[in-house]
């Protein structure tokens, strides 16, 4: 059977659309899956956080840097990626705590696991750390449906939050009783305490003024 020329372009137009839908629909499947996974704890000034995206992820991340584009065969993936500065600036660029609007020191450690242990990074913060604002915009650069899912393991409110390329930061307290935080408990009872000695001092001055002399 022979087609008509304007059908048979037709049909060379919808087979090339075809084709460049496919590896453009690959290349993004990944975003739509399982987030990424923050674990954050806090003990004193201290903020730890631990980032563990997915293998492939860590690939797309390497590749948004120029990570591989050496044709080196000496080296494993995992090694060019944690050999790389571009990836340490990538990284401390796009994870960050504040407190009171105040940016908290960020140290990484060295990305010699990171396959296993994700990027872990730990934050000097001014003052005793209850109230602070804990950012992870890792990959939401390369496209936007990346999502990080947030996890206190100091207890904090909330214990879990979707960070999202629309809302990449998240405000959380932790109990200050965990992390060695100020609490307001403290002053009031001690203040209660100094208020009632004082009573029990004028109470007994009065006493010992109503005795007959």
């Amino acid at each position: 059977m022979t087609f008509p020329l304007p059908a048979r372009r037709l049909c060379v137009l919808l087979i090339a659309a075809a084709l460049l839908l496919v590896p453009a629909r690959a290349a993004s499947a990944h975003p739509f899956g399982p987030p990424s996974t923050a674990r954050v704890g806090a003990d004193g000034n201290r903020v730890t956080l631990a980032w563990l995206p997915a293998e492939d992820d860590w690939v797309a991340l390497g590749r948004s840097v120029g990570v591989f584009e050496a044709a080196d065969t000496s080296m494993t993936g995992e090694q060019k990626l944690a050999g790389s500065a571009a990836v340490r600036d990538y990284l401390l660029a796009r994870v960050g705590v504040t407190q009171a609007g105040r940016p908290c020191a960020a140290r990484l450690a060295p990305l010699e696991r990171l396959l296993a242990e994700g990027a872990r990074f730990s934050f000097e913060c001014p003052d005793p750390v209850v109230d602070v604002d804990v950012r992870v915009g890792a990959l939401t650069d390369l496209h936007e449906a990346y999502r990080t899912m947030l996890t206190a393991e100091t207890p904090a409110e909330p214990a879990k939050a979707l960070l999202t390329a629309e809302a990449d930061t998240r405000r959380l307290r932790f109990d200050p009783a965990a992390t060695g935080g100020t609490s307001l408990v403290v002053p009031a009872v001690a203040l209660v305490a100094v208020l009632g000695l004082l009573a029990a001092l004028l109470l007994r001055r009065r006493r010992s003024s109503d005795v007959p002399a």
